[in-house]
């Protein structure tokens, strides 16, 4: 982000299906803010980064069948933070090919 100050990232951070939904949200929201402030002590622009919490809504590993019913594993591919260039501060065109930015690869 320094070799590019204009660029903007959002994290977003993510939880399992373990607990409410409601402290899930609010425990992600504080995982992201806390990450982006981190990173924001470290770069030029520290206004060009910031954390958004999705809770347990946006799932790699589908636990619909009974969040209980995944496997420890499946919980840890769902508790993350992913960076998204939101812009890369240039008239270049950030291409992307996935029809989801949240799809595990």
């Amino acid at each position: 982000m320094n070799k590019y100050p204009n660029m903007v990232v959002e994290l977003g951070a993510h939880t399992d299906c373990r607990g409410s939904a409601a402290y899930n949200e609010k425990l992600s929201d504080r995982r992201a803010k806390a990450s982006a402030k981190f990173i924001a002590t470290k770069i030029t622009n520290p206004k060009n980064i910031y954390g958004k919490g999705y809770g347990e809504n946006r799932p790699i590993e589908d636990c619909s069948s009974g969040c209980y019913d995944c496997t420890d594993e499946q919980h840890d591919e769902n508790r993350r933070t992913e960076f998204l260039i939101i812009s890369n501060g240039l008239d270049v065109k950030v291409n992307n090919t996935s029809t989801n930015s949240f799809d595990k690869e």
